[in-house]
Order: structure tokens, then C-alpha cells, then sequence
């Protein structure tokens, strides 16, 4: 008897408890979102909310304007949005250290105030902003859309083709703000080169061809690529024979250049799984010579 009751009572207090926790889930009018990407060896990534137009004004002069010009907004919905950096960078000309940002804006007619915030738990609540924990606040212009974007959508756009820069992007409604930010990572990498070429013939390649892209020492870059070659069948690896043409041809030495592209070519093109494109690329550095 006691028996049943005991498990009588857990029974309606399971059930009082999943009737506590139960929600219902809807979709929400500002859906969470994140872009994230990496910038040279820096890891970017920016969480956010998106609030859609819905037919509202947004931006503009006086109270009829959602965010007017002028106040301070937490450039987002809900809990506003956060940046995050895994190395230190330079934004908007300020040198910002690894970690977590809350992203803060100001709008105007022509020109943006942008905010990075040290203090990421004063989320959507701008009443409580403290100047002192302001990281960055520059002034930038911002651009009319001629398209409008009906949804509030953060990009990590323009990457440099050198993997150095590039721009924390805004866009809602009729406007688009450009915040461009740098990281550096070659004492790094020139570190990595020092230690890792002792340790693998692998990472020959790899040094060499940070070495060319980068304009360093192409003799060095030679020399390793060579090195790396000389190993068993590395000979035939054509798309590395490619590298070597390309040296060779930055360092004016065509005549070389063109023997090691016409080797290249040789070999993609007995290659049973196709050139992977080798055989253009080398034969448009031989036309180049």
C-alpha cells in the first residue's frame, strides 16, 4: 500500500514538473545569427540578433525613427552583438586584444560613431553604458543603400588578398557601414618556419611558398623547394614544380622558369586524376615570361 502511494506521488510530481518546464516554441521576431571566418591566422567571428524593417522607419531625425540620429543603440536586437577576436588586431586605426566585444553604435545622417565595449554583460541595456570600459569609438562615414535590406545582416568583408585585412560590415535597411580592421601574423609564422623546418621535409613547401607570396628571401625559398624535390618521388609532384617556376621567373631567371613550367606540364598531364588546372597556370606563367 505504501508502496503505491510513493509511486503514485512521483508519478504527479514528474508530471507537475515537465508541465513547469514545458514551453512553447515559436519562431522569433529577431533570430540569433553569427558570421565568423578567419583573417590571416586571426579567428573573427560576430554573434548578433536580427531585427527585420517591417515596414518601420528605421533610421532618422526625431522620434518617429526606430534608433534616431544621435542615441546611442546596441547596433542589434535583443541582447545586442558581440565580436570576437582570437589574436590581437588593429581596428579602425586602435589596437584591440583578443577577446570578447560588445559592438555599440550611434547613428547619424552621414556619419556612424562605432563602439567596442569591454563589458559584454551590459548587453541591449545602453542606459547603463560607462565610458570608461570603451575599447575603441571612432567616427565613420557611413553609405546609402540603393537596394534596401529588410534584415539586419553583419559580413566579415573585403579580405585582402594578402589575408590582412578587411571590414566588420553593417547593412539594415538603407544603410551600410564599413569598419576595417588589420591582424598581422608573420613573426608568427616566421617563428613556425624556424622551429617546424627542422622538424619535417613537408614543411619545406610550405615555408617556400610563404617566402614567394610574401616577397622574402626567394633564394631561401629556392633553396628549400629543391631540398624538398630531391626527396624519393617528390620530382613528380608537378603543382611543386609549379612553385619552383614561379621562383625561378620572380627571381628572372626565365630561362629556368620555363623548363621547370614545361616539366610541370609533362606531368599533370600524365597525372591520372586530371592537371587540377597545372597544366594552364604553368602555361600562362610561360606566356608571362
Amino acid at each position: 500500500m505504501k508502496k503505491s502511494i510513493l509511486l503514485f506521488s512521483l508519478s504527479i510530481f514528474i508530471i507537475g514538473t515537465l508541465e513547469l518546464n514545458a514551453q512553447i516554441e515559436i519562431p522569433q521576431p529577431s533570430p540569433k545569427a553569427k558570421v565568423e571566418t578567419t583573417v590571416g591566422l586571426t579567428d573573427v567571428s560576430i554573434s548578433y540578433f536580427r531585427p527585420s524593417v517591417k515596414g518601420r522607419q528605421i533610421f532618422g531625425e526625431g522620434g518617429d525613427f526606430l534608433q534616431p540620429y544621435g542615441v546611442l543603440w546596441r547596433a542589434g536586437a535583443n541582447n545586442g552583438t558581440i565580436l570576437d577576436l582570437s589574436t590581437d588586431a588593429m581596428i579602425a586605426g586602435n589596437k584591440v586584444e583578443a577577446g570578447k566585444y560588445l559592438v555599440l553604435m550611434t547613428p547619424g545622417e552621414n556619419e556612424w560613431e562605432f563602439i567596442l565595449y569591454s563589458d559584454i554583460s551590459l548587453g541591449g541595456n545602453v542606459g547603463n553604458f560607462d565610458e570608461s570600459k570603451e575599447v575603441v569609438s571612432v567616427i565613420q562615414k557611413a553609405t546609402k543603400l540603393d537596394e534596401p535590406v529588410e534584415t539586419l545582416t553583419y559580413q566579415i568583408s573585403d579580405i585582402s588578398a594578402n589575408n590582412r585585412s578587411a571590414n566588420i560590415h553593417f547593412e539594415w535597411e538603407n544603410v551600410s557601414l564599413k569598419i576595417p580592421f588589420e591582424v598581422t601574423y608573420d613573426d608568427k609564422v616566421m617563428a613556425q618556419i624556424a622551429q617546424y623546418t627542422r622538424v619535417s621535409p613537408r614543411n619545406l613547401i610550405t615555408a617556400a611558398n610563404y617566402y614567394y607570396t610574401n616577397d622574402k628571401d626567394l633564394n631561401q625559398a629556392l633553396e628549400w623547394v629543391n631540398a624538398y624535390l630531391a626527396e624519393g618521388k617528390n620530382s613528380e609532384q608537378f603543382w611543386n614544380l609549379h612553385l619552383k617556376a614561379q621562383i625561378l621567373a620572380k627571381m628572372g631567371n626565365k630561362k629556368e622558369a620555363k623548363q621547370v613550367a614545361e616539366k610541370s606540364i609533362e606531368l599533370a598531364k600524365k597525372n591520372s586524376s586530371g592537371d587540377f588546372g597545372y597544366v594552364k597556370r604553368n602555361q600562362d606563367l610561360i606566356d608571362a615570361l
